[in-house]
C-alpha cells in the first residue's frame, strides 16, 4: 500500500523536524540522522523508538532510491 503523496509532502522526523525519504513505500528514512522509520500495513510509524539506525551501506542505497516528500525551500 502507497503512502499518499499529500501524506508525505507534510510529514516529518519528530526527532529533528526535518523532511524524510520515502524508500519503496516501505520506510521513511531521515538522512541527517541514518535513522530509518517503518511503514506498516501503509501507516508510518514515526515514533523515534521505532527508528531503527542503518549501516553505511543502506544509507547510501536509501539515499540513492528514496524520494524526497518536501524540502525547506
Amino acid at each position: 500500500m502507497a503512502v499518499d503523496p499529500t501524506l508525505l509532502s507534510i510529514l516529518a522526523c519528530p526527532q529533528d523536524k526535518g523532511p524524510l525519504l520515502l524508500v519503496d513505500d516501505v520506510l521513511l528514512y531521515n538522512p541527517r540522522l541514518r535513522r530509518a522509520y517503518p511503514i506498516e500495513n501503509g501507516i508510518p510509524v514515526l515514533l523515534v523508538d521505532e527508528a531503527r539506525e542503518v549501516t553505511d551501506a543502506e544509507h547510501d542505497d536509501y539515499v540513492a532510491r528514496g524520494v524526497a516528500g518536501w524540502t525547506q525551500d
